[in-house]
């Protein structure tokens, strides 16, 4: 157990300072070029001292302007809420989601007619949740039974699941990566329940290793499933119905975590110390805060006191917000939370 001096001083540790390049009165680094500048706003966002940061993994921006944050909770934090909501200037809001404590994971948001809906991957408890933007539960969905690719193999033993991303089509169906599983890709209704599972652990084409992220990329006018195959170093691209289209990124991603689109751009987290920012045919237009230095898988574990200005370590999450300012979300220890303000 830990004693109360340590505690104090691991809360510390843990909690981010706010506004922190703002309030020493310095200038914040500035990341990009052109027409993709940006302003680094580290540790942005007012942290009740309730809360603690885990690993941050999901982030995402309602119509609202309000900036959800899905933590898996630091071992210091008085409070086990995994998600936290800010205002749009960083004023804290509310907070929920214990259930997903150690294992909050990907987040994706979606409006269904005047309604917006929060979709949440637990790696923990490997389940995928629909809920409200208060956190009430619409439905939950756990290991896909149903699917033949799942069947147990010759030793008997179930094959693993561990889902890490989602993406929804126009029609409402759910698309889920099982990055940590068994690295298919199962899709559900809109009410959950399964209809078909594609992808499978390998290199070919079609196949994919660690499917992290998952997106349903409308830039070329028809519906595409676009995947982060993280550990193959790549991207892909599949039809609705799981059928092979094509790769892109080689050499552009290293280890890439999941999308946001705006107005023709994509953004891609990469956990490799940088955030890369694409055009509407996958050219490569800019890396943000990158660090060439590869010490992230180090640096993940130090106090924040460690972390360098300007650079990001392991980018695991980012998405735009109305006006094409980018936050960022970290899997480091401590967590952390990065707005680029756009200054072009």
């Amino acid at each position: 157990m830990l004693s109360a001096r340590r505690k104090f001083t691991a809360a510390l540790a843990a909690s981010p300072a706010v506004f922190a390049s703002s309030k020493s009165g310095s200038k914040p680094p500035v990341t990009g070029s052109g027409a993709h500048t940006f302003e680094v706003i580290h540790d942005w966002g007012e942290l009740p001292k309730s809360i603690s940061y885990g690993n941050t993994h999901g982030v995402c921006v309602d119509s609202a302007g309000n900036v959800y944050v899905h933590h898996t909770v630091h071992a210091s934090s008085a409070s086990s809420d995994t998600m936290v909501v800010f205002d749009s200037k960083g004023r804290f809001v509310r907070s929920w989601g214990a259930e997903f404590k150690g294992g909050a994971h990907g987040l994706t948001l979606r409006k269904e007619g005047r309604e917006e809906y929060l979709y949440l991957c637990d790696t923990r408890r490997s389940v995928v949740v629909k809920a409200t933007l208060s956190g009430e539960k619409v439905w939950e969905t756990g290991y896909p039974k149903e699917s033949p690719a799942y069947a147990p193999g010759p030793d008997g033993k179930p094959r693993r699941y561990s889902p890490t991303n989602l993406a929804i089509a126009s029609n409402g169906d759910v698309y889920v990566a099982d990055g940590y599983g068994s690295s298919y890709v199962n899709v559900y209704s809109p009410k959950g329940e399964w209809k078909f599972t594609f992808g499978g652990k390998g290199k070919e084409a079609g196949q994919l290793d660690c499917p992290h992220g998952i997106a349903i990329d409308t830039r070329g006018g028809q519906e595409r499933v676009l995947i982060a195959d993280r550990t193959n170093r790549r991207l892909q691209y599949f039809t609705l119905d799981g059928k092979h289209l094509g790769f892109s990124g080689q050499g552009d991603v290293k280890l890439p975590c999941h999308f946001d689109r705006r107005k023709g751009l994509l953004l891609i987290p990469d956990l490799e110390a940088r955030v890369s920012l694409f055009d509407s045919n996958d050219r490569l237009l800019t890396h943000l805060c990158e660090d060439d230095s590869n010490t992230w898988n180090g640096l993940r574990k130090e106090p924040r006191e460690k972390f360098v200005p300007g650079k990001f370590i392991c980018p695991h999450g980012a998405c735009f917000d109305k006006d094409g300012n980018i936050f960022v979300v970290e899997w480091v220890e401590v967590g952390r939370v990065t707005k680029l303000k756009r200054t072009a």
